[in-house]
């Protein structure tokens, strides 16, 4: 059997067997990739480019853009490559870039969504103490947070990871390196280090369940006071509004929980491939709706940034034909 030595590369999931298929998931994986490209650069843009945005949320959503960038950027191109050139190798280094992006981009992402409820909460609940809980060195240090728990995250699993000796071949069953298939190909003679990953992703299960109890009672709270608003309209935005990102954190949680600590007894390729889609792509490309698409003034920032692109373009052209 090879050792993790010896393993210079490692085969992921085809995700078909026939050609035609294998190039329809091409261009099924490139319109979501392009998709999530558009709505996070759009938001990027839109937020950096206005000041009237310049505020403590539009720049945790700005912040939540990019790593959703770097998130999708992480496991499509490569998933889209395969496809395209009918292939399933990717390298060792490779494959441990993977994982140590991967990691990084979910761990910042889901601290971040929980310091968004925060806003929320602050917002909703004490306005008068909004810009005193939430200044600009007070954001700035949440997002240093955010961005640090993620690089700590990745290291650990990354090292603890592709420290293990790899004895049972190197077929990864998914589309990308995650850490549950590399530990399945781990050698059963380094049960300690097996148990040392293992312990790693428990904890950072439990972590996560913290961060989503804050994220419950921030959102309960926020409900409370919604319920209390003797506007109806008001109070229909405002469901409009959480409830989605609500459902949206609830299964970014509940499929990446699940899909890093499920026995390997009830794995099986096509499940593991849609629960790993749940959480690894589809947030990526539903937050730029759910957070900002339906905000009013992020689409007047967005129109105001087409159409000035659209007037540039329009005046380089005429100045060319001139």
């Amino acid at each position: 059997m090879p050792n993790s030595s010896s393993i210079s590369e490692f085969l992921l999931l085809a995700l078909a067997d026939t050609r035609q298929l294998q190039l329809l998931h091409f261009w099924l994986l490139l319109g979501i990739y392009l998709a999530a490209l558009l709505g996070n650069g759009l938001i990027s843009t839109a937020v950096a480019c206005d000041h009237r945005l310049h505020t403590p949320m539009y720049f945790f959503l700005l912040n939540l853009a990019l790593l959703d960038l770097g998130c999708i950027s992480t496991t499509l191109p490569k998933a889209m490559a395969n496809a395209l050139w009918h292939t399933r190798h990717i390298s060792y280094t490779g494959c441990a870039a993977q994982v140590f992006f991967f990691v990084f981009f979910l761990s910042a992402e889901y601290c971040l969504l929980t310091m968004m409820s925060y806003d929320r909460y602050v917002a909703i609940c004490k306005p008068l103490h909004y810009g005193t809980l939430l200044g600009s060195r007070a954001c700035a240090t949440m997002a240093a947070a955010a961005w640090g728990n993620g690089i700590l995250n990745s290291v650990l699993h990354t090292a603890s990871t592709f420290s293990l000796p790899l004895c049972q071949g190197n077929a990864v069953d998914q589309f990308f390196c995650e850490i549950p298939h590399i530990l399945k190909l781990s050698c059963s003679k380094s049960f300690k280090a097996h148990l040392r990953e293992v312990g790693f992703l428990l904890f950072s299960v439990c972590l996560a369940l913290v961060f989503f109890v804050f994220i419950v009672v921030s959102y309960v709270q926020i409900f409370r006071a919604v319920l209390r608003m003797p506007s109806e309209q008001g109070r229909h935005k405002a469901f409009s509004t959480c409830l989605p990102q609500l459902a949206v954190v609830s299964l970014f949680l509940s499929t990446g929980s699940f899909a890093q600590m499920k026995p390997f007894s009830i794995s099986s390729p096509f499940l593991d491939l849609m629960v790993s889609f749940l959480y690894s792509v589809l947030p990526s490309m539903l937050n730029p709706i759910i957070y900002s698409m339906r905000n009013k003034e992020v689409k007047h920032a967005l129109s105001k940034v087409l159409q000035n692109v659209h007037y540039f373009s329009f005046n380089k052209v005429r100045i060319c034909l001139t």
